[in-house]
């Protein structure tokens, strides 16, 4: 079967409803294992135990910055393609990636006042990430305000593109200014500078808020595809008894 056979919404909520329970419970044993690997991992020697807020931080910022690359993706679609399911996908997408941004710059700041002396400072990382929160709540605004959901649709998609940007500037950001945030230690030339005690819990916590991802994106797209065919049986049932009314 092809990709593009599940542009038909019933086909494609044949698959979600048939995924989505697989999906959650690999979510619920992934986080059972991360937890259990990130409670015993050992402490740092100099941040002690406050380096394992690192296990909801890390996965965090992963997700605030899939979410929005997502929506770009979903964007193309939208622009290019016209495929059906695209801005149900990036408006999907947009509420999940703007709570897990949320959630890493809150967790930042609370790692940051123990290691650093300070909740907040205008660093390139902290910045840029404080920009993509901003660059969600533009979206979300577009797509709940807009009183034509098609021409929000389009805007929400242009600024999804024009946001991509921020993107690489979040990522390079530590090698490209010299500011208080370290340098990458995971994904970088020469291998990970972790030690596997703590890499392994890590990235079992990050696949489980991954699958944890999904798991909310498959959710919130077959609830957002019925709302709006609920929304055509109401238009069509009041147009109907107007046009019986004329």
């Amino acid at each position: 079967m092809a990709l593009i056979d599940f542009a038909n919404p019933t086909r494609f909520l044949r698959l979600v409803n048939a995924v989505l329970p697989w999906l959650a419970a690999a979510t619920a044993i992934l986080f059972a294992i991360g937890l259990y690997r990130a409670i015993g991992a050992p402490d740092d020697y100099q941040q002690g135990a406050t380096v394992k807020i690192m296990f909801l931080h890390v996965p965090a910022a992963w997700l605030g910055m899939m979410g929005w690359g997502l929506m770009s993706v979903a964007a193309l679609g939208t622009l290019v393609w016209r495929h059906p399911l695209a801005d149900v996908a990036g408006k999907a997408a947009a509420p999940i990636g703007a709570a897990f941004t949320f959630i890493c710059l809150v967790t930042g700041s609370l790692w940051g006042r123990p290691t650093w002396g300070t909740y907040w400072v205008w660093d390139a990382r902290l910045t840029s990430m404080l920009v993509l929160l901003l660059l969600y709540l533009g979206v979300l605004a577009l797509y709940w305000t807009a009183e034509d959901p098609g021409r929000g649709a389009r805007a929400a998609a242009i600024l999804s593109l024009v946001g991509a940007v921020n993107l690489p500037i979040i990522k390079f950001s530590v090698d490209w200014w010299n500011t208080l945030h370290q340098p990458a230690s995971i994904l970088r030339i020469g291998g990970s500078a972790i030690d596997p005690s703590i890499l392994t819990p890590l990235l079992i916590m990050a696949a489980a808020f991954t699958c944890l991802f999904f798991t909310l994106h498959l959710a919130v797209m077959r609830n957002e595809i019925l709302r709006r065919r609920v929304r055509t049986m109401q238009l069509m049932e009041a147009q109907r008894f107007a046009e019986a009314g004329a």
